[in-house]
């Protein structure tokens, strides 16, 4: 249904009219749910017996006319694929294996709960078979633990946060004591460790001193980014007040590296050669843009973006940085790090793997660029900043002019934002693009919503849940764009369990 008028005059009968064709299907109206305009909808809740449809009207304001698309309700399945009484925690991003078959994830029952959890596996998306990849070794409550696991894009292969071997009351899991390991699916139980750790002094080029947490793989799946917190420096912050342990954004490359450990379980070699690629400082100069945290991080684009000149950048991160505005104030930033090809080159005084006194320093040829200089910056709840396939566009949270946490999207040569949604509700947790860069899904309004991203037009593919029962993290997409897996709590009895739920249209987002 497709109507055009000027503003104001149309709406009423429109609206009249496809109350009439609700009862003419004796579907009863129970209540407008919104109606807002500019790139918006309204949209009401119908109930039919005990089924519940969701029908929408977008809206998209142009000077002297209205126009109006109706959706009838939309064919999507929605299917718990997990029961056991426990947690079934997928990560935020990269969740599929890379046929579709398989969602990947660790048995917490709350995000904040990596230390006390010593389960990876994995679930079936069409039988519902679940299959134990990985099981830590004296798990306790102080750890060692694992968690955020992740399918590489191209091999059978998942990497996960894994707790320090030696963990106990004394040396706990935590952001300094975790390190990377990846598991072959066919052969479950063999950890494979990632990335180098070496707190030993002088330390081991290619080897990091502390936890690497929330890995991402490039679409190419050599290359691995994740954030670093330095344990050498917050041992040394404790009797420096100069010094702090910042954290920072890495990234790690095909290349082993030999650390040698003496039985302490503190080092590990690694199969990949890391490096920090973000620099930070205790004191960021006021106005600057000097960064005392660079977080939650994502690759731009599946092979880079197009620079203005038309030349391209084929790696590049793109990262959430903390600045202080003139006054003082903390505000969270956009920025981009170009990478070089190379990554084990180092400048002149600056050793990649650090000193006593110094945090690792970033190699030769990283370039770091503010895109975004807003009054009140990133906002919202925790997420990932995340890209569409050409690299053209990075989106964040931030608040519109009416203090609503929406979706925006801004260019990694540092153009002006764009806002993304207008919906009269906040987006409340991490989001993802869809494979084809057309869709992001997140959840809002105790729902799962996916909006368009050229044009705004939103869609709920969810019921909207009780507050207890809500969606939990951020919808992943199916590399075929057919399913989206989400986590949400199921209550039964007095307790309350995440569960992995799968949504799925017959046609690549047809939605």
């Amino acid at each position: 249904m497709l109507a055009r008028g000027k503003a104001g005059k149309l709406l009423l009968p429109l609206q009249q009219a496809i109350l009439t064709k609700i009862v003419e299907k004796k579907i009863v109206w129970q209540k407008f749910y919104e109606y807002y305009r500019h790139v918006g909808a309204f949209c009401f809740k119908l109930s039919q017996n005990t089924t519940l449809l969701y029908e929408y009207i977008t809206i998209s304001a142009i000077p002297g006319k209205v126009f109006l698309h109706m959706d009838m309700p939309m064919k999507i399945n929605e299917l718990q694929l997990t029961n056991a009484r426990q947690g079934h925690t997928i990560h935020n991003t990269e969740v599929f294996s890379k046929d579709g078959r398989w969602i990947v994830y660790d048995t917490r029952n709350d995000d904040t709960q990596i230390g006390s959890t010593g389960t990876i596996a994995m679930v079936n998306v069409h039988t519902g078979e679940t299959r134990t990849l990985y099981q830590t070794v004296g798990q306790s409550a102080y750890g060692p633990g694992v968690g955020a696991a992740t399918f590489s894009p191209v091999a059978d292969r998942v990497l996960f946060i894994h707790g320090i071997r030696n963990a106990d009351a004394s040396r706990p899991y935590g952001m300094t004591r975790r390190t990377g390991v990846a598991i072959d699916i066919d052969h479950p139980g063999h950890p494979i460790f990632m990335d180098a750790r070496d707190i030993t002094p002088p330390f081991t080029k290619g080897a990091l001193r502390g936890g690497t947490h929330a890995h991402s793989w490039s679409s190419d799946g050599q290359w691995i980014s994740f954030t670093y917190n330095d344990y050498v420096m917050e041992q040394l912050a404790r009797t420096d007040s100069t010094v702090a342990d910042l954290r920072m954004v890495g990234v790690m490359v095909p290349g082993q590296v030999v650390v040698t450990d003496g039985g302490s379980m503190e080092n590990n070699s690694g199969e990949y050669f890391s490096v920090a690629v973000t620099t930070v400082t205790e004191s960021p100069t006021l106005g600057s843009n000097e960064v005392d945290k660079a977080f939650d991080e994502c690759w731009i684009g599946i092979d880079g973006y197009f620079r203005p000149d038309g030349s391209k950048q084929r790696r590049a991160i793109a990262f959430q940085g903390n600045v202080r505005d003139t006054e003082g104030r903390t505000v969270t930033e956009i920025f981009v790090a170009d990478l070089p090809d190379d990554l084990t080159k180092e400048q002149d005084g600056q050793p990649l793997a650090g000193t006593a006194t110094t945090r690792p320093h970033v190699p030769v040829g990283v370039v770091q660029r503010r895109i975004t200089h807003s009054m009140a910056g990133v906002e919202g709840p925790r997420h990932w900043l995340r890209t569409i396939p050409d690299g053209s566009m990075i989106l964040y949270l931030a608040k519109d002019n009416r203090g609503i946490v929406q979706l925006f999207g801004v260019s990694p040569n540092g153009e002006e934002p764009r806002q993304v949604t207008a919906n009269p509700f906040p987006v409340q947790g991490p989001f993802n693009s869809s494979p084809d860069g057309q869709w992001v899904a997140y959840p809002a309004d105790n729902s799962i919503l996916i909006t368009e991203i050229a044009t705004g037009n939103t869609h709920r593919i969810t019921q909207r849940f009780e507050e207890v029962n809500k969606p939990v993290g951020a919808p992943n997409w199916s590399p075929d764009g057919k399913t989206i897996a989400y986590n949400r709590y199921v209550s039964e009895e007095d307790e309350r369990f995440l569960q992995v739920f799968l949504l799925t249209t017959n046609a690549k987002i047809v939605w």
